[in-house]
């Protein structure tokens, strides 16, 4: 049996688990910031953060999620995210809208890595 690896864990939830090679981030936020690219800056720095704590980096990801609570956001949210993925390492990668946790919140983002 593989070993569960779980990383800042509470009652509610992890922001990381690793298991069978992979890590998943729970949905990171960061802010308030004014602008989504801000926010989307911020949010890269934390899931860089953890992704060390599990071990790997974002040139290992498989996978991104990104909800954005306005898609008038798209263009903003792109220019951070172009700067932030390292060139050849583009993880697959689906994009929607939706009310987040709350109104100052305009950017969440899930990934997973191999480890």
């Amino acid at each position: 049996m593989t070993d569960i690896i779980r990383h800042e864990t509470d009652a509610r939830m992890s922001q990381v688990v690793v298991h069978n090679g992979i890590a998943y981030l729970a949905g990171q936020i960061e802010g308030p910031a004014n602008d989504a690219g801000a926010q989307t800056r911020e949010t890269l720095a934390e899931i860089d953060r953890l992704l060390a704590l599990a071990g790997t980096d974002r040139t290992r990801l498989l996978t991104a999620q990104i909800w954005l609570a306005d898609m008038a956001d798209f263009e903003a949210m792109n220019a951070a995210w172009d700067e932030w993925v390292p060139e050849g390492h583009a993880p697959a990668r689906y994009t929607g809208e939706s009310k987040l946790a709350a109104p100052e919140y305009r950017v969440e983002i899930i990934v997973t890595a191999a480890v």
